[in-house]
């Protein structure tokens, strides 16, 4: 007995110590596919790849849906290399074989998420048994479908997103009417400036001299007395449009990317974010400072922006939501979806903001929310989680932090006290910004396992057998899960 219990403690020792190589896992049967039928598959994940690259997935994502194609048609040793602009998909092939490798450059970066969610509905098809043939013909269907809503319409949308941000203001009939006039310049110049392919950079240059120059007149003519324009806020109609100017831009994917290890991607994205908010920068404080030449300057606000009534910031953070998913070509379904994110994201900023919790953890606590809860719904809905999470998010970005930091260091001149506040502002919006990113990157990365440990949960409970009244006994007997209960009613027959 003692040599018994000796031997087996020496058995859990050496377990606790040592692998086991008799239980190792034998080597798995590659299935054979030939070197055209390779190559056809290869193409058709490098394509897919590509396309959800430029249309506004995550690094991580596209990886995901490449391997998902690749292993769905019978090749185990796929190797996946995403960057900013390229997309590389390798077969090892194993043995003698060479390796098949295929690249593909991403030539532009649009937001499409109409054409995201078909692509990830096309990838999900493909695993459930779409042939090779049925899934390249549809997939170019897809490539070529146009954006969904026209240029025109596009334009209106902006517009009407800053106007959104001036009714979560609280601003008046005659402020609104200003936003919107100014953010359709704005719209409308970097618009037409894409259509002669100038860089973002600069667009977004013009898209800020623009907006302020539209600013300065308005408060010259309310200097004047000339009424309805007197009692504009010429905060409110900057600050909307710095939300507008912001709201194209990929945080939470430069963000994602940076989280999941996609390092070269994410500094792609986080320079052209870095650029593109510099352009912004830019544009402002060259208008502002031909203002004040001109002797046409704005007045500095002595405080924050305060916000209006409850129902109507909540009334323009759906206005927004439902913006900026029209802007990036969502469907119905995804602007329902964003709508109730938006809400979502927006109650969980106010929430902690009137508890006292100051702008940057009320604002990250508002995008966790809102990332979680479209994490945990969005692959049942079939939407991508980046689309809604975007728009919910939108409505958080500071505007209104950001214009008073640049107007105050225009104004400051030699005085550092004032260039101090200035600079305590601008310090602010970035610490908003990041924890906009860092709170929807860590509901995203929280709610997808959970999701999966739900959707777990659900099917054991579907599957578990329910117990019925046995005929003629009156006991409990289990029943089995239909699949079983048929094959035991074929093997009766």
């Amino acid at each position: 007995m003692a040599q018994d219990r000796r031997r087996r403690v020496m058995e859990s020792v050496r377990r606790a110590l040592w692998s086991d190589a008799s239980k190792a896992a034998p080597t798995e049967l590659l299935t054979v596919v030939d070197d055209a039928m390779a190559v056809r598959i290869i193409d058709l994940a490098m394509r897919v790849a590509e396309v959800m690259l430029s249309v506004g997935a995550s690094a991580k994502e596209v990886v995901l849906a490449a391997l998902r194609i690749t292993r769905a048609y019978g090749l185990k040793s796929v190797h996946v290399d995403v960057t900013y602009n390229s997309v590389t998909v390798s077969d090892h092939r194993g043995g003698d074989d060479l390796p098949i490798t295929l690249m593909q450059v991403v030539r532009s970066a649009v937001p499409d998420h109409a054409k995201l969610q078909r692509l990830q509905a096309l990838v999900t098809e493909i695993e459930e048994g779409l042939e090779l043939g049925e899934a390249r013909a549809r997939f170019r269907q897809i490539r070529r479908t146009p954006f969904l809503y026209q240029p025109g319409v596009v334009i209106t949308v902006q517009a009407l997103l800053a106007v959104g941000v001036g009714v979560m203001f609280g601003a008046s009939w005659i402020a609104l009417a200003v936003t919107f006039l100014a953010a359709l310049g704005v719209a409308g110049s970097q618009a037409g400036l894409a259509k002669l392919r100038v860089p973002m950079f600069f667009s977004q240059v013009v898209g800020a001299f623009t907006l302020v120059a539209v600013t300065v007149v308005v408060a010259l003519l309310s200097r004047l007395g000339v009424e309805p324009f007197t009692d504009v806020r010429s905060t409110i109609v900057v600050s909307s449009g710095i939300v507008l100017m912001l709201a194209g831009l990929a945080v939470v994917g430069a963000a994602q990317d940076a989280i999941d290890g996609f390092a070269l991607t994410a500094g792609g994205r986080i320079l052209e974010l870095t650029l593109q908010t510099l352009g912004v920068v830019l544009g402002i404080v060259v208008g502002l400072q031909l203002a004040s030449a001109l002797g046409v300057g704005l007045q500095l606000p002595s405080e924050a922006l305060p916000f209006g009534p409850f129902a109507g910031q909540i009334v323009g953070a759906v206005i927004v939501a439902i913006t900026v998913a029209v802007m990036n070509g969502a469907g119905l379904r995804i602007v329902v979806v964003s709508v109730l994110l938006a809400t979502i994201a927006w109650t969980g900023y106010a929430v902690p903001s009137a508890a006292g919790l100051d702008a940057a953890g009320a604002s990250f606590a508002g995008a966790f929310a809102a990332s979680l809860v479209g994490a945990l719904i969005a692959q049942r809905l079939h939407v991508p989680s980046v689309a809604v999470t975007t728009a919910a998010i939108v409505p958080l970005v500071p505007g209104s932090a950001v214009f008073r930091g640049l107007l105050g260091m225009v104004e400051a001149g030699d005085d550092t006290a004032r260039l101090i506040v200035a600079t305590q502002a601008l310090v602010t919006a970035g610490m908003i910004g990041i924890a906009l990113a860092a709170g929807a990157t860590l509901g995203l990365f929280i709610g997808s396992p959970l999701r999966a440990t739900l959707d777990g949960v659900r099917m054991r409970v579907r599957t578990t057998a329910r117990p019925r009244a046995a005929a003629g006994t009156g006991k409990l007997v289990p029943v089995p899960p239909r699949g079983e209960a048929d094959g035991a009613a074929i093997r009766d027959q």
